[in-house]
């Protein structure tokens, strides 16, 4: 959520930012703006909207002079989406400027104490008490009002600061929200994310919690807030800088939904040798395993989805008792957890607050935390016991395809490396599912060469008011993710349920031509799910169906999609590829901003 972007070298500094800005468009945002100091004064232009209208404004930042600045892309907390709450935000005298992520939880004692001591507030921000506070501390020591500051804000932030009175420097710092450091040639930079400075270097630095970065255009200092200097080993980033382009696609999303092959085998191939899956990562031993007597997922969105479904793929394959949870409901209902209790939390930017904070909560109740995060170096990741990383690359479009897939991978990863373990897995079934799983990216890639027919029934059904979508067992833990992928990029309002529950309430909903989309691919239970198919067809709903390709009579009770038939385990990764492709395509064909749909962020950083 937010992006920021700084920058301090010796090019106009305005292009530079707008083009990070852009890059940061996916986490989701309502208003963006900039500040430049252009040599007497700080100058900030920002704007409601998209980042079209500030381009507009200001030329593409070939109107603002300067060398040095900071941007913004803000998603509303604290105040309304407006020009005025846009930031960056100037202190009174216009001496200072600052963008922040994040909340700060006790901005309104701040702004009563600053008001009485005169100070006129402009906006309706958490973030403009950050300001005023730096102008309130300024002595004369930029730093030294900083670290003040500091000391006064509870909750969390990742900050940008620069400042009439130090024209060559810009001060960052971080608390529990990301902000990266970039090293270049005489010219430095900030970002909240590593796709804004891509374009410009590979050298990062990762700050920590309380860190202080001091930018000027030939180095960067760090300290804490004792103004020790601290040492940091620089990060290269490998990712290829096309991997965040659209490379000829419309949309990420779809770009994205195309890539999970690649995603999926990066995540799968170095972790199979010689026929055995090998987690180097991970050093629990059999002994310690055996002792868990249960495992906790703790995850949001779509990774909770991904919890859902391995709860039953764990409880089947370890026989182990498994319960999955909202990170933001888990603190609040005193969780039963201890030593004997394995805790896996799932999250792609490695960011997520709530999934962060119930985490923290789960060692606290002393918890073995594995977590399964895509970005390297990101807070849950570093603060995990243990970490699995997805190798799926940057993930642009707000919702998640590619992320979600090889979260799923990495759940197939650990049933079998755990089953083994445990003994729980015979030698022939292990051998057959690792042989289904390497094949696995080859099935989907022929999922994806036929997409033709997931585009028209999308044509069917983009004008629906509502969809509702089935399943039983590991199909019903799909039809979440389905219909969270159809509302929130179509805005059609989307239920899942699970199937067996129809006659509990939800048969009410159907009345005639409402879209009904039944999965059905767990085997046990197809005449289970045939029969609740029949009984919203009876009362006039229209269904599609996804079932495996070995059961082509499903063709007389709906229009369907098949997929290739494999082993249960691994049905999700080839299911939920046509849900993705149906949510697109409606979004498409309803003319939806499917990158960046209303009111999301990408990454949640604030709870």
């Amino acid at each position: 959520m937010c992006g920021i972007v700084g920058y301090i070298g010796y090019e106009q500094a305005g292009p530079f930012l707008l083009d990070g800005l852009e890059k940061l468009e996916y986490r989701g945002y309502d208003s963006a703006g900039v500040c430049l100091n252009d040599g007497k004064e700080l100058v900030v232009k920002k704007a409601k909207g998209k980042l079209k209208v500030l381009k507009e404004l200001t030329d593409n930042g070939r109107k603002l002079d300067g060398t040095v600045g900071i941007g913004h892309t803000r998603w509303a907390t604290h105040g309304e989406p407006s020009d005025v709450n846009a930031h960056p935000h100037l202190s009174e005298s216009g001496r200072f400027a600052v963008v922040h992520n994040g909340i700060i939880e006790n901005y309104q004692q701040l702004k009563d104490y600053l008001t009485s001591k005169g100070v006129v507030f402009r906006s309706m921000t958490d973030t403009e008490v950050i300001v005023q506070l730096i102008e309130y501390y300024y002595k004369g020591n930029l730093i030294d009002a900083v670290i003040k500051m500091l000391e006064k804000l509870e909750g969390s932030y990742a900050l940008g600061v620069i400042s009439r009175e130090n024209p060559d420097e810009i001060i960052a710092v971080r608390k529990e929200s990301p902000l990266i450091i970039g090293l270049g040639e005489n010219e430095n930079f900030i970002a909240s994310d590593v796709t804004a400075i891509l374009s410009k270097t590979r050298k990062i630095y990762r700050l920590e919690n309380n860190e202080i970065a001091v930018l000027n255009r030939e180095n960067v200092k760090i300290i804490n807030t004792d103004k020790e200097e601290i040492r940091k080993d620089t990060e290269t980033v490998n990712w290829d800088i096309n991997a965040a382009e659209k490379g000829g696609y419309e949309h990420f999303m779809f770009k994205e939904i195309m890539e999970q092959p690649k995603a999926i085998r990066d995540t799968i191939s170095p972790r199979i040798k010689n026929g055995r899956v090998v987690l180097d990562d991970i050093s629990l031993t059999a002994e310690q395993l055996k002792r868990f007597t249960k495992i906790n997922i703790i995850a949001c969105g779509s990774a909770y989805h991904v919890g859902v479904v391995a709860k039953y793929i764990f409880e089947k394959m370890l026989r182990i008792p498994v319960e999955t949870d909202l990170a933001s409901e888990f603190r609040y209902r005193d969780p039963i957890i201890n030593d004997k209790v394995l805790t896996i939390v799932i999250s792609q930017s490695g960011e997520t607050a709530d999934t962060k904070e119930a985490m923290k909560e789960a060692q606290r109740r002393g918890s073995h935390v594995i977590s399964v995060v895509n970005v390297v170096g990101s807070a849950i990741a570093v603060e995990s016991d243990e970490v699995i990383y997805t190798w799926a690359g940057p993930e642009i479009s707000v919702a998640t395809t590619k992320a979600y897939s090889t979260q799923l991978a990495v759940i197939y990863l650990m049933a079998l490396y755990f089953g083994d373990m445990l003994g729980t897995i015979v030698a022939d079934e292990y051998k057959a599912l690792v042989g289904e799983l390497e094949q696995l990216p080859e099935r989907i890639e022929n999922i994806l060469q036929h997409k033709e027919k997931i585009q028209y029934l999308a044509s069917k059904y983009f004008n629906s008011r509502d969809i509702f979508f089935i399943g039983r067992n590991i199909d019903y833990a799909l039809s979440l993710e389905g219909s969270l992928k159809l509302k929130e990029i179509s805005y059609i309002h989307s239920e899942a349920y699970a199937a067996g529950e129809l006659k509990h309430g939800t048969i009410s909903l159907i009345e005639s031509g409402t879209p009904v989309i039944a999965i059905a691919t767990h085997e046990e239970l197809i005449g289970k799910i045939v029969s609740n198919i029949e009984e919203v067809k009876t009362r006039g709903a229209q269904v599609m169906c996804i079932a495996c390709d070995n059961h082509p009579e499903m063709e007389n009770i709906g229009q369907t999609i098949y997929i290739p038939k494999v082993c249960d385990m691994l049905l999700p990764s080839l299911t939920v590829i046509p849900l993705q492709l149906f949510a697109y395509y409606v979004a498409s064909l309803k003319g939806c901003d499917i990158d960046k749909p209303r009111n999301l962020a990408k990454s949640v950083t604030v709870e």
